[in-house]
């Protein structure tokens, strides 16, 4: 009796067993024939995220903000994305397009997600930094568009002749600035600051070349700064446009020490554009200060490429806030400085065009050189 059972038994495993799997086989056939796949989960994700307008001298952008995120995955059928906490974004394109609203410069989580059919899903999450510019104040408070003709309006400009530095200017410029309409004029709706070759004494010493720095009578503490220019193409050229804090008090400046007298550095400079006399094809921008702490001397700044300078109007632009500040030129931003209290930007300054020879950045002048221009559109400031 005992084995007889065994026998049913083993009858059982080489009968029965192969018919499940025989029946199996069919089913998993049957499924396939029927327009069904077998769900895989996605594997093998790849992602690219390109910032728009980056270039080497603006790695993080050109201050619209956008992004455009890219994603791959074998077995994906559908891609999500998250942007820092935000609701989760499908696209069916495997790609997106996000603009980062927070001004100034910041680093952002980008969590991207694929599917598979059966939505199994693999994600990963990314950072990246990116620079938005801010939107530029409304109001307008202070402007020349130089829509007349003569001598640049005495209500918003001031002539410095004296030079601070025993008569003399700084940095081994070798121009005197002068009041003549020679040397600033507007004409055609444009200001011509012009830099010429020409003896010329004044405080008793003699230079060969002459030119014009406006102080503007106009001061502000934050904004939108917004010039206008074209600039001179002439080797030994150092075109300028900045501003200086109004309590410098600076030998034959404007502002005299109505607003205090603590002289440069501590005084804070912000060098919206100036270009070297020898490279006419890129322009910097620069802080200088004295550090509130300690007193000691500070810079940093950058450098971008300027297309066609002298032959082309570009916006060089200041944004100025409790918190930035922010050089650019066109929408290039050249470079951004965090204000921090350690930093003299929180006091008024007023702006400074002019056209300086030689020195520091002008370098050498050709034996040839006759005159040299920068034009500028306009002049406005946003608050």
């Amino acid at each position: 009796m005992k084995s007889r059972i065994q026998i049913h038994s083993y009858y059982i495993k080489q009968i029965i067993f192969p018919c499940l799997a025989l029946i199996s086989l069919v089913l998993v056939l049957s499924c396939t024939s029927s327009g069904n796949t077998i769900e895989i989960k996605p594997t093998e994700l790849a992602v690219f995220i390109t910032i728009e307008g980056v270039t080497d001298a603006n790695p993080v952008g050109d201050g619209s903000g956008k992004v455009l995120i890219k994603a791959y995955a074998k077995g994906a059928v559908r891609f999500a994305f998250r942007f820092e906490q935000g609701d989760l974004q499908e696209s069916s394109t495997r790609e997106i397009e996000h603009t980062f609203n927070k001004e100034g410069t910041h680093t952002y989580s980008v969590e991207v997600y694929a599917y598979g059919s059966s939505e199994e899903f693999i994600s990963e999450t990314f950072s990246v930094e990116v620079f938005k510019a801010s939107s530029p104040p409304s109001n307008l408070v202070f402007s020349d568009e130089f829509d007349y003709e003569g001598s640049p309006d005495e209500k918003n400009w001031h002539f410095q002749v004296i030079g601070p530095n025993n008569g003399s200017w700084y940095n081994g410029e070798l121009q005197h600035y002068t009041n003549r309409t020679e040397n600033a004029y507007v004409s055609n709706g444009t200001l011509k600051i012009k830099a010429v070759k020409g003896e010329y004494t004044s405080g008793g010493t003699t230079k060969l070349y002459t030119s014009a720095r406006l102080n503007s009578k106009y001061s502000f503490t934050y904004g939108r700064v917004e010039v206008r220019a074209k600039l001179p193409i002439e080797a030994g050229t150092w075109p300028a446009i900045w501003t200086l804090g109004t309590n410098i008090n600076e030998p034959g400046n404007y502002y005299g020490n109505q607003d205090g007298s603590v002289g440069w550095p501590d005084c804070g400079e912000i060098d919206i554009m100036e270009q070297k006399g020898w490279d006419k094809n890129n322009i910097i921008s620069y802080f200088h200060w004295g550090d509130t702490n300690t007193g000691q001397y500070k810079s940093t700044g950058g450098e971008t490429a300027v297309t066609n300078a002298s032959e082309e109007f570009h916006n060089y632009i200041l944004e100025w806030d409790s918190n930035n500040l922010r050089a650019l030129v066109d929408d290039t931003l050249v470079y951004e400085l965090a204000n921090t209290q350690d930093i003299p930007y929180d006091n008024a300054h007023y702006l400074l065009l002019n056209i300086a020879m030689g020195g520091n950045l002008g370098g050498e002048i050709l034996a040839n050189f006759t005159e040299a221009t920068m034009e500028i559109d306009y002049v406005r400031v946003y608050q």
